[in-house]
């Protein structure tokens, strides 16, 4: 390896393994014959220190720092307190323990990692080919839809991600992830930079949705981008100096979530 002929430790973020497992074993002509518990202690093995977010590989809440060199870890432990409490306080609940033992498990199913992908997949497909701009090929996590193309009448500045996640939520009631500009920070001098992407995440998460509910949102997609143009912009009510994604507050800059909602029940009553 490259980090142990230099002497760099190798940290992995494991919180999204499953995918690459899933990815790795598909794609990859060396893990063919290779089971997922093979492929995951091989890039176990690799690494110095493995860490993860147990919400996404595990479903529990918590985590897990993994740290191969005794030394490692004491240098870590002072940290600790900073963020966590002490070493001393218990950690997690065994509850959450053994959910995260359960989450592990399945992860190394085949048939339970590939869920996600293939239903990301599909979505990526039926939408692309009723023209709907979305990110391809298909990953894992989530479909992206390319909001830049899906409401082009909009500025950048007016948020395009993030009213059209708002539309999304309007039409279907399904949340989507906004990642784009509003998901930037101003500079010192108050300058908002603008994103290089404004896309919508539409996360599928593993032993969750059906396909019903797959189709579901297509088809719920599908008519919101035939009424795009009703769409428009976005702008802070409230924005914190520090992580306004997550604590702001936006408005419309006009009444066109309640002619969106007009429009929607025009076609479809009051249905969801």
């Amino acid at each position: 390896m490259l980090c142990q002929e230099f002497g760099v430790p190798l940290v992995l973020d494991a919180s999204l393994l499953q995918d690459n497992l899933y990815f790795i074993k598909k794609r990859e002509e060396q893990a063919a014959d290779m089971s997922i518990r093979e492929i995951a202690r091989a890039i176990a093995d690799a690494c110095d220190i493995f860490y993860f977010s147990a919400r996404k590989l595990g479903f529990g809440r918590g985590g897990g720092i993994l740290i191969r060199d005794e030394d490692a870890y004491k240098r870590m432990r002072g940290l600790v307190p900073m963020f966590e409490g002490f070493l001393t306080y218990g950690g997690m609940s065994v509850r959450e323990m053994e959910a995260i033992t359960v989450g592990l498990e399945e992860t190394m199913d085949y048939d339970m990692i590939s869920h996600g992908p293939q239903f990301i997949e599909y979505a990526v497909r039926e939408l692309d080919q009723r023209g709907v701009p979305v990110v391809k090929p298909a990953g894992g996590l989530g479909a992206h839809l390319n909001a830049m193309e899906f409401v082009d009448h909009l500025d950048q500045r007016e948020y395009p991600a993030g009213a059209l996640n708002a539309a999304l939520y309007l039409a279907s009631g399904v949340r989507g992830m906004e990642r784009g500009t509003m998901s930037e920070e101003r500079d010192a001098d108050g300058v908002e930079p603008l994103a290089n992407m404004e896309l919508v995440r539409l996360a599928m998460p593993r032993r969750v949705f059906t396909l019903s509910q797959v189709n579901y949102l297509i088809d719920r997609v599908k008519w919101l981008y035939d009424n795009r143009e009703m769409i428009r912009g976005l702008e802070w009510e409230e924005e914190p100096e520090i992580l306004r994604f997550f604590y702001g507050r936006m408005r419309p800059l006009s009444d066109w979530p309640n002619q969106l909602v007009k429009k929607f029940r025009e076609d479809f009553g009051d249905s969801l």
